[in-house]
């Protein structure tokens, strides 16, 4: 692929030019490229899911640009040559993280703390906490609150917890399109 910079003869053009080239124009510049050849053949059955998911996104894409302020963060968060659109595309098609769950401070009492840390490709929305018994009784669950740049996540537990052999911990972080990762901890 060229790009054609300041150059009076292409500037501006976009069409393609037999069955050869395409211009295309993007930010102002002028992108050239060889034409793209057409799809022959079914999809196969992984394709077409990812197919699925792509206009899933592009519908995720379209809506959320219809609030200024996702919008202007989109933008913020795009680098030179993308839009807000592709940002917000390409963050519904990666779930969030969670790289690491420190339950060193966690002994089952009322204000015991567990640090979360959180990774997304544009922003984690909400990461939840939900602690259950060996029995499969629930204990207590409710949201982390965000601190270190929305990298770590603390949840302080609101209820006690006597006995903590065989209790089972589930962490689920979600992203701007409500994407979620789950991962599950047996104490």
């Amino acid at each position: 692929m060229a790009q054609s910079k300041n150059n009076i003869i292409t500037h501006g053009l976009s069409g393609k030019v037999g069955d050869l080239i395409v211009f295309r124009n993007r930010n102002g510049k002028t992108i050239v490229a060889s034409k793209p050849k057409e799809r022959t053949g079914e999809l196969s059955p992984a394709q077409k899911e990812h197919h699925k998911l792509f206009q899933q996104a592009v519908i995720y894409a379209k809506s959320a640009l219809v609030n200024p302020e996702t919008k202007e963060a989109y933008k913020e968060a795009a680098d030179e040559g993308e839009s807000a659109y592709n940002v917000a595309v390409a963050d519904f098609m990666n779930a969030p993280d969670i790289d690491e769950i420190d339950l060193s401070k966690y002994t089952g009492k009322i204000g015991d703390t567990m640090t979360i840390t959180v990774t997304d490709d544009f922003k984690v929305a909400e990461v939840s906490v939900t602690i259950f018994n060996e029995d499969g009784t629930e204990v207590e669950h409710g949201l982390a609150q965000s601190g270190l740049g929305g990298l770590q996540w603390l949840y302080t537990a609101t209820a006690a917890n006597s006995s903590l052999v065989g209790d089972k911990i589930i962490v689920r972080a979600y992203d701007l399109p409500h994407n979620k990762t789950e991962e599950e901890r047996v104490i």
